[in-house]
């Protein structure tokens, strides 16, 4: 039995959250051959429950970078910024003029003001709907697994210093970074979920696109990048397969021998 991990943006599905039929059709012949297909995202819960992507039935989910755990209906394990942390965090990234969206659990906080012009931030919070709440409204109360940032025009690495001893930074561009709780990633958050479950790591296999899936490929048994996916993903890859939109998924598994 082979456990596969699989990324949403990107590889499940695009930046119109629509999942490829190949891909609907290659995720349920890797169950019904015997085979277990999760998700392993930097989304927090809160940001996961499009019916078109739960309705895959998948048998556990790995959500903000390995900050919640679970499995077969049960959540395993799951960390939360202290009150007291995030409070200085958002005070401290605020000051620099950084524009923060918090995730946690059960809902993203963001000030509507602050993203109303930024076309990312419009699509978030038309898609989140209630799942989002007033970052400034909610002051000192949100429940969160780590945050995201907007630096544009900001001295970020001065702002990274002051909190480096609580966060790691993952930086998908020159302005957009993942502020993720220290010694959490998709890494470890496979090998958790392997550890509790009695899974031999080397029968795991990482499908992902993107910069935040790195420890994902280092920590699995094999690793799978999308063809349309970015230039480093693809090189610290064991295998390359086609775009999101060319039967990735599914030629993938269907190259390992898994349906």
């Amino acid at each position: 039995m082979k456990h596969v991990f699989f990324d949403i943006d990107g590889t499940l599905w695009d930046f119109r959250s629509i999942i490829p039929e190949s891909a609907v059709r290659a995720i349920k012949m890797l169950q019904e051959n015997g085979h277990k297909a999760y998700i392993c995202t930097g989304r927090t819960r809160g940001y996961i429950f499009r019916d078109n992507l739960l309705s895959l039935g998948f048998d556990g989910i790995v959500s903000g970078l390995g900050t919640r755990i679970e499995a077969d209906g049960e959540v395993l394990s799951e960390y939360i910024v202290s009150r007291e942390v995030a409070k200085r965090t958002v005070d401290t990234v605020r000051s620099f003029g950084f524009r923060a969206i918090l995730e946690g659990p059960e809902y993203l906080y963001m000030d509507y003001d602050e993203f109303k012009d930024d076309p990312y931030g419009v699509k978030v919070m038309r898609d989140l709907q209630e799942h989002r709440k007033s970052l400034s409204d909610n002051y000192g109360s949100w429940v969160i697994s780590k945050l995201s940032c907007d630096t544009t025009g900001c001295d970020k690495l001065s702002c990274y210093k002051l909190l480096e001893n609580d966060y790691d930074f993952v930086e998908h561009n020159d302005v957009v970074v993942e502020m993720v709780p220290k010694g959490f990633s998709k890494g470890t958050g496979i090998r958790m979920l392997c550890e509790l479950k009695g899974i031999d790591i080397a029968d795991t296999i990482a499908i992902g696109d993107s910069i935040n899936d790195l420890d994902m490929f280092e920590a699995a048994g094999f690793s799978v990048a999308m063809g349309s996916g970015a230039s480093k993903a693809k090189e610290a890859a064991d295998y390359v397969t086609s775009g999101i939109h060319e039967e990735g998924i599914l030629n993938a598994l269907t190259h390992l021998g898994l349906i």
